[in-house]
């Protein structure tokens, strides 16, 4: 199901819908927050609760305000703040989502045991894991655009309205945090080319 399709259905049936959301996004929050955190426990509990917020957010949004939202920017934007609060307060927050039938039972809990047997997560984590421990050594300002970007796949337009800058210096830091993660890279031994979005960093492209 593609993000028009998606935002379509949250619209007319949020709660008949979530699970889709969550099942297209988690494994790229988690890795978005593996990649801001270096830890995987933090990017476990980053990614639950910006499912969390996300769902109460559109549980409050009109339809119209729900079928417009541009999906995969919006959702960045909810873990970068759910990211930046809990570096601040460094409080895990642990709040149940009710599902549709009222059981307070995490949507979020459900899907994830459902989808992978443990030595499978342990498997596509390790990978991850390897590139976060990298990657988290960048200076925040660098982190989170040079991950938006190259790892994640957006635009530098989105990226600005994700972190709230101007796209100008957007670009700036991705650039200079290319420049720092390639170093970093061979300093650790760390070859390119097998997560994704690395095929540009190993070529030096922003």
């Amino acid at each position: 199901m593609d993000d028009e399709t998606l935002t379509r259905a949250l619209a007319a049936d949020l709660d008949g819908t979530f699970e889709a959301l969550v099942r297209a996004y988690q494994d790229r929050l988690y890795a978005f927050g593996l990649r801001l955190t270096g830890s995987p426990r933090d990017a476990e509990e980053i990614a639950q609760d910006a499912f969390v917020r996300a769902y109460r957010a559109l549980a409050r949004y009109p339809a119209e305000r729900v079928e417009t939202l541009k999906l995969r920017a919006w959702l960045f934007q909810v873990t970068v703040n759910v990211a930046r609060n809990r570096a601040r307060t460094r409080r895990p927050a642990e709040v149940p989502l009710l599902s549709a039938d009222g059981d307070h039972e995490s949507v979020v809990e459900r899907v994830a045991d459902d989808a992978e047997q443990p030595d499978q997560v342990a498997e596509r984590h390790d990978e991850q894991d390897r590139m976060a421990a990298v990657v988290a050594t960048l200076p925040e300002r660098y982190r989170a655009a040079v991950v938006l970007r190259h790892m994640q796949g957006l635009s530098y337009q989105e990226i600005a309205g994700v972190l709230g800058q101007p796209s100008g210096t957007v670009k700036s830091n991705v650039h200079r945090g290319v420049a720092y993660l390639r170093a970093a890279l061979d300093a650790a031994g760390v070859r390119f080319g097998v997560p994704e979005g690395t095929a540009d960093l190993a070529a030096g492209r922003a």
